[in-house]
């Protein structure tokens, strides 16, 4: 296997396009296709940057030397990912059907630490995986709505007792006390408050990788 194969195979191990690598590594479309087919080579520069962005040494690039068996032998991040963004949300589903049918505050405590573990195993993927900064751009997205819904509805619930007067209750959503408006409210500055943190992490994350 020479360069152009291990550019090649490293790309369509993390599933992405040629324009798309293009993309990130600041060249055009073109010049991955001419890499790949072994028209021209890429400068020291750029096989930093390829070394960067796969998360591979530059002597595995250039000599195939050693990390080809580490990136087969590394699990994917993503894995974790998804397994831990199951576990978060059956935490949400499982906290909401618990207090609709027994209002009890032990559907908090449930939710909580199947979140929790959903986080714990994710992070593993984080520090053993391959694809890590994909995998954890995209559990974030998701999972932030999943991990602040039962603090966020705890908080609202006490809030809107002490000021709403009505009888705040632990609870893993917001409650419908004496407003409708303040409820409305409740779950505008939620959704709000999550969207805006994913469109804050995405533009980030992609000028960082960029």
């Amino acid at each position: 296997m020479n360069v152009a194969d291990r550019i090649q195979n490293l790309r369509k191990t993390k599933g992405i396009s040629q324009e798309e690598l293009a993309d990130k590594i600041g060249v055009s479309r073109q010049t991955v296709s001419k890499w790949e087919s072994e028209q021209s080579a890429p400068d020291m520069d750029k096989i930093i940057l390829l070394s960067d962005y796969f998360e591979v040494t530059t002597d595995y690039l250039l000599k195939g030397i050693e990390a080809k068996e580490n990136v087969v032998d590394q699990p994917d991040a993503r894995i974790f990912s998804l397994a831990g963004t199951m576990f978060g949300f059956i935490g949400i589903t499982v906290s909401i059907g618990i207090w609709m049918e027994r209002q009890q505050i032990v559907a908090v405590m449930i939710g909580l630490i199947l979140i929790a573990i959903g986080i714990m195993i994710h992070m593993v993927g984080q520090f053993s995986g391959r694809n890590a900064k994909t995998a954890n751009r995209k559990f974030w997205t998701i999972n932030v709505w999943f991990a602040t819904l039962i603090p966020y509805s705890c908080i609202f619930n006490i809030l809107q007792g002490h000021f709403g007067g009505f009888t705040g209750r632990i609870s893993p959503i917001p409650a419908l006390g004496n407003s409708i408006l303040l409820y409305g409210i409740g779950w505008l500055i939620y959704i709000a408050g999550c969207a805006t943190f994913d469109c804050i992490y995405l533009v980030k994350s992609k000028c960082l990788s960029s």
